[in-house]
């Protein structure tokens, strides 16, 4: 099981989030499936998954997508993806 919290963000202030959870091991090589569940979960366009999102992920923890990783323009400044699981 493993669970991350998404945050939609303007500025420094949450404007949305959720807990996305699931009962089966993390696989990094579906991570762009957990990303799209997530972002069709709070409304917003899913941002194109690079490499360097899944490397600071896996090291940090956390990635921030920017509105320069998605292909429509986003009404926010950042999307934050962190690993909550204990």
């Amino acid at each position: 099981m493993f669970r991350m919290w998404a945050k939609v963000l303007i500025g420094e202030k949450i404007v949305k989030q959720i807990t996305y959870e699931r009962d089966e091991k993390f696989v990094y090589s579906s991570f762009f499936g957990y990303l799209s569940d997530i972002c069709e979960e709070l409304d917003i366009p899913t941002p194109v998954m690079l490499k360097t999102h899944i490397f600071n992920y896996a090291k940090f923890r956390t990635v921030k997508f920017l509105p320069r990783d998605f292909t429509e323009t986003p009404e926010f400044d950042k999307l934050v993806i962190e690993n909550i699981s204990v």
